[in-house]
């Protein structure tokens, strides 16, 4: 049985008035007839206010799961893009992933998926399908736009684009050849773990922020919108392909990692907490408390041998070296023997003493705080870009808007999250035209979910 078609008791009934794109055959996943948009009455608090913001206009289909994809869709959404979410009964594998509220909420999805609108369909069933393919159809001109990491058939461009010919669809995979991958192993195959952590350590040490999700995120939302000016300017949808192995090889070559390795012969070794090929380090001081401290420059350096007053031990070094302590590569070189000769200075110091005396400086500085420290401290607080959201299930905390700033305050405030379909009937009544009884009726037999 297909979905029933808006104002028609027949199911699998074609929309009157409704593009016929490549005048697909009824009762077919991936050839239901798009039913006309029609905006909504009401906006959900949920729903990522787009008026004004460069993106408006613009809607978004996301069926993605972990980082990468939800990401990549946010930060769509927090520029002004309509983007609804689409899951399956129950919620995706990531719906429940940790970290956790003390009610089971995952911080995790919610903070993911902020300012976005969200469907629940069953994707095993073909009415289910279906309401995805038509969503995605008749979305209007700003819409026909697919972010995902599935690779379900019913859900890919070939079939997607027998209705929507304007497609703009982008699939996120793990490497280039098809073949799965998640952050940790990507990361594991490029060599990164080897050169993070102690010097001398012998194991691997992976890294806790999954930077290649994020940056494979944020390249989706960037490819997005350059087939979107594109299909302006040409008519013509795309199809889209974007590796998480190939942003972390991208990466690992654009920083001349590679490069270093194929051209010197060599493999970098662990440097610590040592910035490599400069002059960077964290250093204790006489309360406990931590500092991560650098000098890029031969200013940087200057100032920091003056606020420590080791100018004359810092030339008596240099001159017994033969080094010159203002070129960078000398402040690598022999960074362990000007890190021993800091952190006699530290040794004296308490925290707030350093803390006054690197702020009167040029040198780049930072104390070491934990993620609770961070979320207490007043100058994260007074940042534009935070803001407090009231999350069912969580209740009232500190949450990122856009990072974007483009002068209006009001466009950066962060939205909550939605529940697990908490738009899908007004996604059906509104945008795919169906009747109330129709919806109930998918609700009833199973092929849509609602909060």
């Amino acid at each position: 049985m297909t979905v029933p078609a808006p104002g028609s008791p027949a199911a699998g009934s074609p929309t009157p008035g409704s593009p016929t794109a490549g005048s697909p055959t009824a009762g077919s996943p991936a050839a239901v007839q798009p039913a006309a948009v029609q905006p909504a009455a009401v906006q959900p608090a949920a729903v990522q206010p787009t008026a004004g913001k460069p993106l408006s206009g613009l809607r978004v289909v996301e069926v993605a799961t972990y980082v990468a994809g939800p990401l990549g869709g946010m930060t769509l959404a927090q520029l002004g893009a309509e983007v609804i979410r689409v899951d399956p009964q129950g919620g995706a594998v990531d719906y429940t992933r940790w970290p956790l509220a003390a009610s089971g909420t995952s911080l995790y999805w919610t903070g993911l998926n902020k300012g976005k609108r969200s469907l629940v369909a069953d994707f095993r069933s073909t009415e289910g399908q279906e309401v995805v393919t038509r969503l995605v159809a008749g979305s209007g001109p700003g819409g026909g736009i697919v972010l995902t990491n599935a690779g379900r058939p019913w859900l890919s461009y070939e079939a997607l684009s027998t209705v929507r010919p304007d497609l703009i669809h982008l699939r996120i995979e793990g490497h280039y050849d098809g073949t799965p991958a998640v952050d940790y192993t990507v990361n594991a195959g490029l060599g990164f773990p080897l050169v993070t952590g102690p010097e001398g350590h012998a194991e691997p040490v992976n890294q806790v922020l999954p930077a290649w999700d994020i940056a494979c995120g944020l390249y989706a939302a960037i490819a997005i919108l350059g087939a979107e000016r594109r299909r302006r300017m040409t008519g013509a949808g795309q199809r889209l392909t974007l590796a998480l192995g190939d942003v972390a090889l991208a990466a690992a070559g654009n920083l001349g990692l590679l490069a270093e390795a194929e051209v010197n012969r060599v493999d970098r070794p662990r440097t610590g907490n040592h910035v490599y090929g400069s002059f960077g380090r964290d250093f204790a001081t006489r309360d406990g408390g931590r500092v991560m401290v650098v000098a890029l420059t031969a200013r940087h350096w200057a100032d920091l041998l003056a606020m420590t007053g080791l100018q004359a031990p810092a030339a008596a070094l240099a001159g017994a070296l033969g080094a010159d302590f203002s070129a960078e590569a000398d402040r690598y070189t022999y960074r362990h023997a000007l890190a021993g000769l800091l952190q006699h200075w530290f040794d004296g110091q308490d925290l707030d003493a350093v803390r006054k005396a690197l702020a009167a400086t040029s040198v780049l500085w930072s104390v070491y705080r934990s993620f609770r420290e961070v979320t207490e401290a007043g100058e994260v607080r007074a940042n534009p870009m935070m803001g407090v959201i009231d999350q069912p299930g969580i209740g009232r905390y500190l949450a990122p808007g856009s990072p974007v700033n483009a002068g209006e305050p009001a466009a950066r405030e962060p939205v909550r999250a939605p529940l697990l379909g908490e738009h899908t009937a007004d996604i059906l009544r509104a945008d795919l035209g169906l009747s109330d009884d129709q919806i109930r009726d998918l609700h009833e037999r199973g092929v849509v979910g609602s909060a």
